[in-house]
């Protein structure tokens, strides 16, 4: 169980703390929530960042009312089916981060979309993404338009150490065309995978006992890889997703307040920041 902990560092006086996070693709609110309870009930966390929560945007409130602790920044993928009409056919999508409350002083929600959200805990840009899975229409393309976004925003704060977690809906060590752009992106931004820092962990996270199938799709990256000090694929008892839960333990720097209202520039000088809260 994790303690969040505080260090002073004796050269520069910065403070750090560890912060434990997961990254899960529910495969529902319904069936992800399980796992979840059990999470948080267990373990210390920090941050949970979920993919395919499945909810329509009237039904978000969920995670406030059954996480207390924690507070959320997301959206529902169910927005343009809701409103064209009368429902048919089964829920889809979503992504959604859950941040604990002691942390909202050092967090800063910075943008969302269906298939990707980004929020700033300290010094660090935390990425949640789900990308399209094969079959998907124009699925390339929307995999270049996400890349592009995240980029974007992985450049204008280009300050912070970066974390990108999710479903990929792909396996980077495969030929597809689409774990070629993604590893081109990792490559670009100085990413690492936490599965290469921590080799051992290196292990199937989606598995489907009706269909036979199993693979490695889901992945955390950072651009600190001296700063994970676990990486873990769990593997819970009960379990009614098909994709196995991600943890890791990431050192980040604990700000003060200030700056989140401001971004420090060489000479010392704030330059005022629009948020998106």
């Amino acid at each position: 169980m994790l303690t969040l902990h505080l260090i002073i560092m004796a050269n520069d006086n910065e403070i750090r703390s560890d912060l434990q996070l997961i990254s899960y693709n529910m495969h529902g609110f319904t069936q992800g929530y399980p796992v979840l309870e059990d999470l948080v009930t267990n373990c210390r966390l920090d941050m949970l960042l979920l993919q395919e929560h499945w909810l329509t945007p009237a039904n978000l409130s969920k995670f406030d009312d059954c996480f207390t602790d924690f507070f959320s920044f997301g959206c529902s993928a169910m927005s343009h089916t809701v409103g064209t009409g009368m429902m048919c056919g089964r829920p889809f999508g979503g992504v959604i981060t859950l941040i604990n409350n002691r942390l909202r002083k050092f967090t800063q929600t910075i943008y969302c979309e269906e298939r990707f959200c980004i929020v700033r805990v300290a010094n660090y840009l935390f990425v949640n993404v789900y990308m399209p899975c094969r079959g998907t229409a124009d699925r390339l393309a929307i995999c270049d338009d996400i890349l592009a976004s995240v980029w974007a925003w992985r450049t204008q704060f280009h300050w912070c150490e970066c974390v990108v977690s999710g479903d990929f809906n792909v396996n980077l060590d495969s030929s597809d065309i689409v774990a070629s752009r993604l590893l081109r992106f990792i490559t670009d931004c100085s990413l690492v995978r936490c599965d290469d820092i921590f080799p051992l962990q290196k292990s199937v996270t989606y598995v489907n006992l009706a269909l036979s199938h199993q693979s490695c799709i889901d992945y955390i990256l950072t651009s600190a890889d001296r700063s994970v000090s676990k990486f873990e694929v769990l593997d819970p008892e009960i379990n009614f997703s098909d994709h196995l839960p991600l943890l890791a333990i990431i050192s980040c720097a604990n700000l003060d307040r200030s700056d989140l209202l401001g971004v420090r520039t060489p000479q010392g000088r704030s330059v005022a920041r629009l948020h998106f809260s």
